[in-house]
Formats: C-alpha cells, sequence, structure tokens
C-alpha cells in the first residue's frame, strides 16, 4: 500500500507594484514551484496590491473586489488546471457593504471551492486593518483538494494556537497561513520575525501538523517587510527557509499518512479535555457572564 505524500510550497517577492505586475510575479513563482514538484503553492496576503493598510485612506477601497466573478481568482483558476495544483488566494472583498480579507481555494482542475474570511483584524501602527475590514464570518475551515485536505489562516490569525487547533480537529493535514509582515513604525527597534515563526512552529508541534508561512518582502512607503517565509514539519523543525530579503519559493514534501499515525500516537487529541475548556469561550476569562448568578 502507497502512502499518500504531499509537496508544498510558500511564494516569497516584493509586492510593490501595480496589480498586473504583482499578478505576473506570483504566477511565474507558482509556475517555478509548479516545476520543483509542489502541488500546494501559497502565495502571500493581498498579493495584488502594496499593502495598503498601513494607513487609513477611503480610496483604498475601490481596490476591493466581490468573490464572484473575480477576475483575480479566475487567472488562478486556469492556472491552477493547467499546472495542477491547488492555490490559496488571497483578496481584498467586496461583499455588498461588506468589506474582508479573505482567501479563494483553488483546486488542482481549477474548481473554486470556496471562501474564508479572516477571522482576526489587527489594529496598530502600520497594520491598521480594522479600518478595511469586518472580522470574518466563515468560521474556520478546512478544504479536501486533490492533493491532501487543508487548512489557510490568514496572517494575524497565525498568531492564535485556537485557530490552528479548530482547523486541525477539522481535519487538515498541513495549515497554510499567507502573510504580509515586517517593521513596526512606532518601534523600529523591535523586530518580530522570531515570535512571528515561533507562533506557528507551535502550532506545528501541538497539533503534529506541518506548517507553511509566506509573507512579502521589500520596502514599502517605509515599511520593510521581512520575508523568512518556511515551512515546518510536525517537530516543529524548519525544513525549509528564505532569507529577509530573499526572493523565490521554498518547497518541502510530507508523508500524510505517517503524520496520521504519529498524530494520534503522540496523544494530543487523544488526552484533551474539552469539556474543562468552557473559558476559552469568553472574552474576559470569566466562566460565567458578569452578573450571573
Amino acid at each position: 500500500m502507497t502512502s499518500r505524500k504531499i509537496t508544498v510550497s510558500a511564494i516569497q517577492c516584493p509586492l510593490g507594484g501595480s496589480r498586473e505586475e504583482n499578478i505576473q510575479r506570483v504566477m511565474g513563482h507558482v509556475r517555478a514551484a509548479a516545476e520543483k514538484g509542489a502541488q500546494v503553492i501559497l502565495p502571500p496576503e493581498l498579493f495584488e496590491g502594496p499593502y495598503f493598510c498601513r494607513d487609513e485612506k477611503e480610496e483604498y477601497f475601490s481596490w476591493a473586489r466581490p468573490f464572484e466573478g473575480n477576475e483575480t481568482i479566475a487567472r488562478f483558476s486556469r492556472l491552477a488546471a493547467e499546472l495542477k495544483v491547488v492555490l490559496p488566494i488571497s483578496f481584498f472583498e467586496q461583499a455588498g457593504q461588506a468589506h474582508y480579507n479573505s482567501v479563494a481555494i483553488l483546486d488542482a482542475d481549477g474548481a473554486v471551492l470556496g471562501l474564508y474570511r479572516k477571522s482576526h483584524i489587527p489594529d496598530g501602527p502600520g497594520y491598521e486593518e480594522k479600518f478595511y475590514f469586518r472580522g470574518g464570518d466563515t468560521g474556520f475551515k478546512v478544504w479536501k483538494t486533490r492533493h491532501g485536505t487543508i487548512g489557510v489562516g490568514i496572517c494575524w490569525d497565525q498568531w492564535y494556537p485556537e485557530a490552528a487547533r479548530a482547523m486541525t480537529l477539522l481535519g487538515a493535514e498541513v495549515l497554510f497561513y499567507p502573510t504580509a509582515i515586517g517593521s513596526e513604525p512606532h518601534d523600529p527597534e523591535l523586530d518580530t520575525k522570531d515570535p512571528w515563526q515561533r507562533a506557528m512552529i507551535g502550532h506545528a508541534v501541538s497539533n503534529v501538523i506541518p506548517v507553511v508561512g509566506a509573507n512579502r518582502i521589500g520596502t514599502e512607503s517605509g515599511q520593510v517587510f521581512y520575508g523568512s517565509s518556511f515551512i515546518a514539519n510536525m517537530r516543529g523543525d524548519k525544513v525549509s527557509e528564505l532569507g529577509k530579503t530573499e526572493e523565490g519559493t521554498v518547497e518541502a514534501t510530507f508523508d500524510l499518512d505517517e503524520y496520521r499515525a504519529k498524530r494520534a500516537a503522540w496523544g494530543f487529541f487523544r488526552d484533551r479535555r474539552p469539556e474543562l475548556y468552557g473559558i476559552l469561550c469568553t472574552g474576559d476569562g470569566m466562566t460565567r457572564p458578569a452578573g450571573a448568578k
């Protein structure tokens, strides 16, 4: 009996150009990763343009596009079908009067499997996303693709162990995180690269699952994106990684059946006590609403 294997990839590149320039750049990297044998290829977050959330400007709302009839998604759908690869495509979504930071999941035949909307929305200097995006309403989801079952969170989601655990409980075999992260305008001495990686590596270890993070590089209006895209195995070992300024792709291959067996053997899911975790469903750490008897 042959085991099920999956080869995954993350794309890292500058994305400060026009929409067409950025799309063409990412498409080129998708082709390059596919030539290396990648079956699921992850571009960075909001790759169609520069990271516009540095500032609160109403003009950027014109960059949003609906999910239905989305030209960029359609182009990558055709590319996915041509190369027989799975593509999580990040985009700025307009849905009626609402706006979301979203990912469309494209299967290896080009089929659009569905949509995930970013659950956790940050709000801080240089990352003022709450001005643009509503908190996602899709809940955490996984996708049964031709090459395996994947879970996809978006950037700030990657800091939350609850999101990784939820996707793994739903059956994810690999976790993917498209990202846009770099320098902190309020504190030029702060470098979050190591804790950023460690947070996702922790998800890999505690869920016995591979993790893939894709970030952009380059300087956009003074904000420096630090790249460092990587792939970690279930032990938290970084098996493939790019530097802070390096453009390209990283790849790794995992045996999904082996990982499923090891996930069971480690006992993290056997020994869970969900009946004790009610406090996680509160906002302030109280076990019952304020004022309740």
